[in-house]
């Protein structure tokens, strides 16, 4: 064996001049390739795992509770209570604590406000901390201008969509005013606060436009509440004495969510509470939103990285072979002077194993160079490219690629070792290129075949096998990538997959929190000709097995609901219908029973009849249903004081789902319904803001980041696509010029230029079409099982489309290109000069 490894590093340094070409080459494919393997993968794992890391550098809260509120009717509550406060910080597994007063309903705008609102949309809301919430605790991210100066009263930051509805920009002045407390007690509420003298006057300049934790990752629903303007500790010091109107305390638990269900409970205890808003907000609810709206695109980045890496892996092998193949003669040579079978087995494998070892560093180089790129998503615009180290990926990439190419490298080399290769048949060629020269295929095709498909021997030895399957994997991901697109396209494009079973929701003021007058609202649609069916729908939150669940609440068999998946729709107050993750949170199945409790003094017992594709609806910044999450079921379950928290003067739902005609115009019928709200809106309709205005469908998280999540699959596959078309140039490059002895004695035998030529152009179709009548079909395959897979997880009814026209111009495209690719190597095999054949010979 120690003579066998002194032969093989002599005979590496003897030959490296001639060999180093070839290793680079090794080297190259590996590191670049396989680097990018290895940076997709850590790519994908830092995308899933970005939000929950994002929340963690901003010391996220893990629960957040309404503790304070100011009645104006009876002024009963404060809107501060630090008693309260203390008694939390004092309970077990409580690590940190801070509050958010809110002063919005004291504004007294000192100028006229151009609000700039859609329907549905809320106004901005106001108010910040005195005790570092925002700044220590759930911290903003600035994207730009600063962070306001917390000892100053005149400064302010807000959301980008805040400042978009107030027709603001940095510098921008707000002339602001602030009532007390007392103030509004004195008008009746909010409604007559117009009338009132500031107790408070500031100037707030704008001087950043931050991004909350709460608004990274959100659906149609949250971005229509998430308008946000904070204000520095120094005024809130100030109006948290007089002008303050609510109170949200956020928690952060030791331990994270594992403990929160104990902090609830101790929660409950506390007498204080009682009296206070009692809606709780779990950041854990959210994180698992945002991890299912995330996954889409890093499924996209781990397959393309699964698919290059299967791609170095075979490429590297033909290169591994060919170079291996290169030296067989002076191997055989070796073996007949007396060799032994370990010699000539080790001959070659010294610099061929260690081009593997230095692709393979050269590759987590190049991984960790990519990691920048990562996360993908919509925690990108939060996330500051710097490099990142997987050492998961890296580590296990760098030593997997190193064993298993070795273990491929020393099968090729015991495969072509002498003692083996004098008891293997030689090739006969190819049976393919045989059979189209008996059926009267033109000599130039059937030659072109032959150096598709025949790799050659010796110094003629040609990667052939390397251009097939590079163009076998570009079309595997290009066609799945095209089928997941528009498979995507299929569910953005139809609402009622992923739930919206319906064309417009018609909502009461204030983004439905408020009440619709039942009665009218009848009397008008019921007359509105475009309208074919309607249902008034309730927005909640119950307790389900002592689980928070949001809830939509209508009568039994509802005209319009949502898509059911399972079972039936509720016929009967004592049922409920499930969405498919909640219904796998409880642990339940279809005819399984579960305890509600909505409010009222007993639980009831409810039977589940179904799961329903849920629609993302509901009070934006509050627990409200999507895909997979929330609970259809009896309006008559939840009391009539939560039905009605805004005590309006004639009760109603807080929003009416509206389906059309189907041979209704849409910009018609759309009109009919915003002069129902608008009616609603007069002395006549019901008196008051009573209509917040008619919307059209609402996205969840997952949808809503569907235009980043298909382009990115389609650039990485364009990547690899054009990493494939240049591994066959390379490939045709290298056939013309290991094959000169061969064009030149076709060239003696009468081949003209334009034949010589051709041979080249119809080597390059045929490796083409090859992947193409391989990789299409399989491309396809992928992408229906990776739509199903993504519909599945996100639980919308599954419809998987096959663009059909685009594969087709895909599968043309690349046999067009493949001869196109093919012109600078058959421009250089028709120069090729006799001379060549004849000094060799």
């Amino acid at each position: 064996m120690r003579q066998a490894w002194r032969v093989a590093r002599y005979r590496f340094r003897a030959t490296f001049a001639q060999r180093w070409g070839g290793l680079l080459a090794i080297v190259l494919l590996i590191g670049l390739v396989g680097g990018l393997a290895m940076g997709a993968i850590a790519g994908a794992r830092r995308t899933q795992s970005s939000f929950p890391a994002y929340l963690e550098r901003s010391n996220s809260s893990d629960l957040e509770i309404g503790t304070a509120f100011y009645d104006p009717q009876d002024g009963s509550n404060t809107a501060y209570n630090p008693g309260i406060v203390a008694q939390i910080r004092r309970l077990p597994h409580v690590e940190q604590v801070s509050d958010n007063t809110g002063v919005d309903p004291n504004l007294l705008p000192l100028a006229p406000l151009n609000l700039h609102t859609v329907p549905g949309e809320t106004p901005p809301v106001a108010g910040g901390s005195i005790d570092g919430e925002n700044a220590t605790m759930d911290r903003v991210t600035v994207t730009s201008g600063r962070l306001a100066d917390p000892n100053r009263v005149d400064e302010m930051v807000m959301s980008a969509s805040s400042a978009r509805e107030l027709g603001m920009h940095l510098g921008s002045v707000l002339k602001m005013g602030f009532a007390t407390n007392e103030q509004l007690q004195s008008v009746g509420g909010t409604n007559g606060k117009g009338k009132l003298t500031p107790h408070v006057k500031v100037d707030l300049k704008l001087v950043g436009i931050v991004v909350f934790n709460s608004e990274v990752v959100e659906d149609d629903i949250d971005a229509l509440a998430d308008n946000q303007v904070l204000l520095t500790p120094a005024l809130m010091r100030e109006l948290v004495r007089c002008c303050a109107f609510y109170t949200s305390t956020l928690i952060k638990v030791d331990g994270g969510s594992r403990n929160v269900p104990a902090v609830q409970a101790e929660l409950a205890r506390i007498p204080d509470l009682q009296g206070a808003i009692s809606s709780e907000v779990v950041t854990s609810t959210f994180v698992t939103t945002a991890e299912r709206a995330i996954a889409p695109e890093s499924v996209a980045l781990g397959v393309f990285g699964l698919l290059a890496a299967l791609a170095a892996l075979l490429i590297a092998a033909q290169m591994i072979g060919r170079q291996l193949h290169v030296g067989a003669e002076e191997r055989a040579v070796l073996r007949a002077l007396g060799a032994s079978p370990a010699t000539t087995l080790g001959d070659g494998l010294v610099g061929v194993v260690g081009s593997i070892v230095v692709g393979a560093m050269l590759a987590s180089v190049v991984a960790v160079g990519l990691s920048p790129l990562a996360p993908l998503g919509p925690v990108r615009r939060v996330e500051h490219a710097h490099l990142s180290f997987d050492w998961t990926v890296i580590g296990l990439g760098l030593v997997g690629s190193i064993l298993v190419l070795g273990a491929v490298a020393l099968a090729l080399a015991y495969r072509q070792a002498p003692h083996r290769r004098a008891h293997r048949r030689r090739s006969h060629g190819s049976s393919a290129a045989r059979a189209a020269a008996n059926t009267g295929f033109p000599t130039p095709a059937v030659t072109g075949m032959r150096f598709a498909l025949e790799p050659g021997v010796g110094a003629n030895a040609v990667p052939v096998r390397s251009a097939i399957v590079g163009t076998v994997l570009a079309l595997v991901v290009l066609v799945s990538t095209l089928t997941f697109g528009a498979s995507l396209e299929t569910l953005v494009s139809h609402p009622a997959l992923y739930g919206w079973n319906w064309n417009y929701q018609l909502l009461a003021g204030f983004s439905g929190q408020e009440d619709l007058p039942l009665p009218q609202v009848t009397n008008l649609l019921d007359r509105d000709r475009y309208v074919s069916a309607w249902t008034g729908v309730y927005f909640g939150e119950v307790a389900i097995d002592g689980k928070p669940v949001a809830a939509i609440a209508a009568g039994p068999k509802p005209s319009v609901a949502p898509p059911l998946l399972t079972g039936h729709d509720f016929d009967a107050p004592d049922e409920v219908e499930l969405g498919a993750t909640t219904l796998a949170e409880l642990h339940k199945h279809v005819g399984d029973t579960v305890t509600v409790n909505a409010g009222q003094k007993k639980p009831t017992t409810l039977r589940i009849v179904g799961t329903a594709t849920m629609p993302t609806i509901g009070d934006g910044g509050s627990l409200h249903t999507t895909m997979g999450t929330g609970a259809l079921l009896s309006y008559q379950l939840i009391p009539p004081a939560e039905r009605n928290t805004q005590n309006s003067p004639v009760a109603g739902p807080n929003a009416i789902l509206v389906r059309l005609d189907e041979h209704a115009n849409r910009k018609v019928a759309l009109r009919s319904l915003e002069q129902i709200n608008d009616t609603l809106n007069t002395p006549k309709g019901g008196g008051g803001d009573q209509a917040g205005g008619v919307t059209g469908v609402l996205r969840p998280a997952e949808i809503v980041n569907y235009r980043s999540m298909g382009t990115t699959p389609a650039l990485l596959g364009t990547t690899l696509a054009v990493g494939a078309v240049a591994a066959l140039a390379l490939t045709l490059v290298a056939s013309v010029r290991r094959r000169r002895r061969e064009l030149a004695l076709l060239k003696t035998l009468g081949f003209t230029r334009r034949q010589l030529a051709a041979v080249v152009a119809w080597q390059s179709t045929i490796a083409v079409a090859i992947g193409v009548v391989i990789g299409v079909p399989l491309g396809i395959a992928v992408g229906r099982s990776l739509w199903d897979l993504f519909a599945r997880g996100i639980h919308v009814v599954p419809e998987p489309t096959v663009p059909a026209a685009a594969i087709a111009l895909i599968a043309v495209g690349a046999l067009v290109l493949a001869n196109l690719v093919a012109a600078a190597p058959g421009f250089e095999a028709a120069r090729t000069r006799t001379a060549v054949l004849l000094r060799a010979e």
